[in-house]
């Protein structure tokens, strides 16, 4: 039995997180970005692929690496690689309900553009279940899983990490939560990467994870 009964902060990553991987969208942002690398750099695409996983390993994101590395512009980056369709994501009823009976407030967390977020919620259904949304501009750029990211993001919502949850599909960005104390839930199988101590719970789909979530001691 997982017991999560002293959490009153629930943060949420968003994309293959808050909606299945099988689902695609991330696919569709990935070759807009893999296309930008392409034409900004003047790499060919298998060339551009390689630099933009080098970059998410060393920066976090594509575009802090070319930030880092070469002149463009962020905001036409942003709009440009989250351009995609919504038509793969499934409204998420069920979803909602289980959001919604969670104990205290709920955040989303995540490395997407705020247009962009806000798309994907609304698809999903979800926006009102959230308290607040914190998005790549909101860091000022500087992704997860950059440790001052985690900071401010706690600052803005003034919230205890000690009586928070974080759900994550990518394993790395679980460590700067678990250094501040945050509950940690790794969604789906980390995506081949290393995982570790951490990770306190392992789940391969959100929905069923929360599901199966008791509340009558929860925290209030």
């Amino acid at each position: 039995m997982i017991d999560l009964s002293h959490v009153s902060t629930w943060v949420f990553d968003m994309d293959d997180t808050l909606y299945p991987r099988e689902q695609g969208l991330m696919q569709l942002v990935q070759a807009r970005i893999n296309a930008y690398v392409v034409e900004a750099v003047g790499l060919d695409p298998v060339a551009a692929r390689l630099l933009q996983r080098q970059f998410l390993d060393e920066h976090g994101t594509t575009l802090a690496g070319l930030m880092a590395n070469y002149t463009i512009d962020p905001a036409h980056f942003l709009h440009d690689v989250h351009d995609v369709p919504m038509d793969s994501l499934e409204p998420a009823p069920r979803l909602v309900e289980q959001l919604m009976r969670l104990p205290g407030r709920r955040f989303v967390f995540t490395n997407g553009a705020r247009d962009y977020a806000d798309r994907v919620l609304d698809r999903l259904g979800v926006t009102a279940c959230f308290d607040g949304v914190f998005t790549i501009e909101d860091a000022d750029l500087t992704p997860k899983p950059a440790p001052s990211t985690f900071r401010h993001f706690i600052e803005r919502y003034g919230f205890d990490p000690h009586r928070a949850a974080f759900f994550e599909d990518t394993p790395r960005n679980l460590e700067p939560a678990k250094a501040l104390g945050m509950t940690t839930v790794l969604i789906g199988d980390g995506h081949g990467k290393p995982l570790g101590d951490h990770i306190d719970h392992i789940a391969p789909d959100l929905l069923d994870f929360l599901t199966d979530l008791t509340f009558k001691d929860a925290a209030a």
